[in-house]
């Protein structure tokens, strides 16, 4: 009997778990299953559910909320609107962000320094509102500071308008923006740069030659998620912009279909165009990376 338990354990083959295991479902596959549900709950089921809402309007046709949306300026305008406010914020963060992400990776006290400046993050967005009424308003210490010097002769007007709107995704933005990119200039190898440097590139060549490729991946992503975060603005542009205005975004007008006219099908078409939107410049930019560099590298961490 000892001598025939191995020739049944070979015709019975792999148990279960080294099967499921030779095609990748192993015990740590099945850590990522709490994050699938909890997507599935969360993400996927309120956006399916939204979808199919936006097709079943109060009155009209299947499609009557989006043919509604598109035949009025005053609906259709928000994404332009939005656009105009997102991508220059975007932009601007991370021209900002480059820079100061190569200084920051040199300096000996980058914690500190990377702390003060991600503390935006903490403050919120209701906060950073509040404080640029009482610095920028008509009566706040800017204007009192530049009329008290005799430089202006009015107190100009930088809230309630687009430029109010513009700073303040700035300033909750840029601690975003700024995270992701230095985590990607940190990631490059230093000897890269120093290989450069002794070839005879000046730092502008390093920059443009070495840098900038490796970059690229990264600097994409960072625009994505950050162009993401801008294009849902909703309190900045309530606080300090013009919300039935220049300022007046597409999550103001999902915001009034809904609780304003108590119509959720025409906020869900909104809603969906607004990610629909949102989804379009992302594939763009990151379909047109590639333009920019094809190689063996790929880019940094992040």
């Amino acid at each position: 009997m000892e001598a025939l338990a191995p020739t049944t354990h070979a015709e019975q083959g792999p148990s279960l778990r080294q099967r499921l295991a030779a095609k990748g479902f192993d015990a740590v596959t099945l850590l990522v299953v709490p994050a699938a549900i909890f997507s599935l709950l969360l993400f996927v089921y309120p956006f399916a559910f939204g979808f199919i809402l936006s097709f079943e309007p109060k009155n009209g046709g299947w499609l009557a909320n989006y043919q509604r949306f598109f035949s009025d300026s005053y609906l259709y305008d928000t994404i332009a609107n939005t656009l105009g406010l997102s991508i220059p914020v975007t932009l601007v963060n991370l021209l900002l962000a480059v820079p100061i992400s190569f200084r920051v990776r040199l300096m000996r006290r980058q914690r500190l320094l990377t702390t003060i400046l991600v503390l935006p993050i903490t403050l919120g967005t209701v906060l950073v509102a509040e404080g640029l009424l009482n610095y920028l308003g008509p009566q706040g210490w800017f204007n009192r500071t530049l009329v008290t010097f005799g430089i202006i002769d009015h107190p100009l007007r930088l809230v309630h308008n687009y430029w109010g709107v513009f700073a303040s995704l700035v300033i909750t933005g840029f601690p975003f923006t700024f995270l992701l990119t230095l985590s990607y200039v940190t990631g490059i190898d230093p000897a890269l740069e120093q290989a450069a440097a002794t070839l005879g590139a000046s730092a502008w060549q390093r920059f443009l030659h070495v840098y900038l490729p490796l970059l690229m991946p990264g600097f994409a992503i960072t625009f994505c998620l950050s162009f993401v975060q801008a294009f849902s603005v909703f309190p900045s542009a309530v606080l300090l912009g013009e919300p039935a205005g220049s300022t007046r975004v597409i999550s103001i007008a999902a915001y009034q279909a809904a609780f304003e006219e108590y119509d959720y099908s025409m906020a869900s078409a909104v809603a969906m165009i607004m990610g629909f939107v949102q989804l379009g410049i992302v594939v763009l930019v990151l379909a047109s990376r590639g333009l920019f560099y094809r190689g063996p590298a790929s880019g940094a961490k992040g």
